[in-house]
């Protein structure tokens, strides 16, 4: 009430003569730190002197109802008269929360129907004008149960009415309000910020499947090959991610390549040789270290490159030396087989010999040759026959190589004798004695040079 506001009339109340009222010198005394109220002494009405506030004066956490503890004093007699006066509680007070701001922390394997529970809100004022329910914000995975105490006092649980899923939405914020049942409604509202807790609910995943992966062999030690990556959506200790070989990787592939545990590097560590070992196959596991740890897999296949470091190789299978000078065009003498331990370009050879010779290579099969009299040969003019076989592969660069062998030629008898000259004149001198030597003509027969 306003200040100056008329609560009663003492006066007619108690049945005193107003007019005698400034006389025997009626005064008020109240029982309280302020003068709240006073008496007029012309009229004997009760009156409004400072607003009073309910809350204040009584202990509104037990009190349901609140008096004011007033006695009326008047003289000549001398009379006291003791008055209570009843304080009524009007909405003047909204209801508020203890702290401005809840948190919880909630694991996201918690059961649907999990309760939790909630600050309440209190509310100064009493009966209709107390807190008289609660509202949360809109929610996909939370409701409140409201309940009521002993004393009246409402109270509120949090409910989980959907799965939590930390990866999908791992901060809730809600709004929770307190409303009163004064007309018109206060309300007051409080923050709630749930944390949803982390539990080890997701695998690793690679960021594929399968890799292939390309590597020139006699790759360095050391030398990276790929790094994988697997993540976790989980956080802390369920998404710290561990490598390692499956037991379905074989223990070459292991010893050829090493795989870091911590950050998915795999590394060359043993001597690559295209020639012995062309394709590796690994499967790599990714293990969190969760409680219930779970992993996630990929395999992963390298392909060795060749690359040309060996050289074309010369097999020399069959030799007829020496031979006939008579022998016949055509006919083989020699069978040599070539060789590559490389591939493609730099396994692909090309097999020569001097174009000067009278001989001639050719191809029966797949690396394999024959080397045949291509001209008619003759030993009185060349007795023997150095041939060097040279090989040369298609890589970038070629490699090559020779081999040479020597091949006699036998005689055959194939010239006539012949003297130096058709016509000798011998001059003698007369008288010579029988037996006297008289000239040496001979006859030759041509010589290798």
């Amino acid at each position: 009430m306003k200040e100056g506001s008329v609560v009663s009339n003492l006066a007619a109340d108690l049945g005193l003569d107003v007019k005698t009222l400034s006389a025997r010198k009626m005064r008020l005394d109240v029982l309280a730190d302020k003068k709240y109220l006073d008496i007029n002494k012309e009229t004997g009405e009760l009156f409004i002197v400072e607003k009073m506030d309910r809350e204040q004066l009584c202990n509104v956490k037990t009190a349901t109802t609140c008096f004011l503890k007033l006695d009326a004093i008047i003289e000549n007699p001398v009379r006291m008269f003791n008055i209570e006066l009843e304080i009524m509680d009007i909405n003047d007070n909204s209801p508020h929360f203890r702290r401005d701001t809840i948190h919880l922390d909630i694991s996201e394997s918690t059961p649907v129907g999990e309760k939790f529970s909630l600050t309440n809100a209190v509310d100064p004022d009493v009966g209709s004008n107390s807190v008289k329910t609660y509202y949360l914000s809109e929610s996909d995975h939370f409701n409140i149960d409201i309940h009521t105490g002993r004393d009246g006092s409402k109270f509120t649980d949090l409910i989980l009415k959907r799965a939590l899923d930390r990866e999908e939405h791992a901060i809730h914020n809600l709004i929770l309000t307190a409303v009163d049942g004064g007309s018109p409604a206060r309300s007051g509202t409080a923050k709630i910020i749930v944390r949803v807790l982390d539990t080890n609910d997701n695998a690793p995943q690679f960021d594929k499947d399968s890799y292939t992966i390309n590597l020139m062999e006699n790759s360095p030690i050391g030398s990276l090959v790929i790094k994988l990556n697997a993540t976790d959506k989980d956080e802390g200790t369920n998404s710290d991610i561990e490598y390692s070989f499956s037991l379905y990787t074989s223990e070459k592939t292991q010893a050829t390549f090493g795989l870091n545990p911590n950050n998915g590097e795999i590394r060359v560590k043993g001597m690559i040789n295209y020639e012995d070992f062309r394709i590796y196959d690994a499967e790599i596991i990714a293990k969190d270290k969760g409680t219930n740890s779970l992993s996630g897999k990929c395999k992963i296949t390298i392909l060795i490159n060749d690359m040309n470091d060996n050289h074309p190789e010369i097999s020399i299978k069959s030799f007829s030396s020496p031979i006939k000078e008579d022998i016949a065009v055509g006919t083989v003498i020699a069978v040599i087989s070539v060789s590559d331990k490389d591939s493609g370009e730099n396994g692909e050879i090309d097999i020569h010999i001097s174009e000067k010779l009278p001989f001639k290579l050719r191809e029966t099969s797949d690396n394999y040759y024959e080397l045949t009299v291509s001209e008619p040969l003759d030993r009185e003019k060349v007795p023997e026959y150095d041939i060097t076989f040279t090989v040369t592969d298609r890589g970038n660069p070629p490699l090559s190589d020779n081999e040479t062998v020597s091949l006699e030629l036998l005689d055959v008898n194939d010239n006539v004798p012949q003297f130096p000259q058709i016509f000798y004149t011998i001059q003698v001198m007369e008288n010579n004695p029988p037996g006297a030597l008289l000239g040496s003509p001979h006859c030759t027969r041509p010589r290798p040079p």
